[in-house]
């Protein structure tokens, strides 16, 4: 499974989880039930440092077959919504508008509502995906770097666009329209929204 960049929230997500100690939820996660294959599945999923919408949850669990029943969506998609209220998973905001909502685990261990212990993973597993997140945040620390820097100087560009465009209006509002300030505000606006448009275009922002 291949894994994107993980975004900083998402490497919260994960070491809380990864982190964390029993957690209390008052629905059960008993073997053989679906709530406890749902939650076993995205467990196997954060193991390999990855986020699973439904379908990537559906398909491992039951064939790419089921992926296209639009019912049994439905249905797994209800019991992950119980799965949030009950604290044992998290349902994370959709990063495009068309794209399925993603889940991730509270925790790998739980004190599910019949008072039973349930672990999604070997203390073992925990301990190796600790590892290899590690690993991954020193190979991505360069990346996350370069995404600030440029966040930053579109926000910069963002601001001078504005107050250019600002001071353009405010020119063309004056009985008298001074060349002194109109024609450096154009010429600054149009530049830096060409460089607007080509720094969004190369990041795909």
């Amino acid at each position: 499974m291949s894994q994107r960049v993980l975004t900083p929230n998402e490497i919260r997500f994960l070491q809380e989880a990864l982190g964390a100690d029993y957690k209390t939820g008052d629905i059960r996660l008993r073997e053989g039930e679906y709530q406890y294959d749902l939650a076993k599945a995205i467990a196997s999923f954060h193991l390999e440092l990855f986020f699973p919408d439904v379908k990537d949850i559906i398909k491992r669990l039951y064939g790419e077959d089921k992926t296209n029943d639009i019912q049994f969506i439905r249905k797994v998609q209800t019991i992950l919504k119980k799965m949030e209220k009950s604290k044992v998973v998290r349902i994370l905001p959709k990063n495009k508008p068309w794209e399925l909502q993603r889940y991730a685990l509270s925790s790998f261990k739980f004190r599910d509502a019949d008072k039973n212990l349930v672990f999604l993973a070997a203390d073992e597993q925990i301990k190796q995906t600790q590892s290899l997140l590690q690993s991954l945040l020193n190979t991505q620390g360069a990346p996350i770097a370069q995404q600030n820097r440029v966040k930053t100087k579109i926000g910069m560009l963002v601001s001078i666009v504005v107050v250019s465009y600002l001071a353009i209006l405010w020119a063309l509002t004056q009985p008298t329209i001074e060349p002194i300030i109109f024609i450096p505000a154009f010429c600054i606006a149009i530049a830096c929204s060409l460089a607007l448009g080509k720094m969004l275009s190369k990041y795909n922002l």
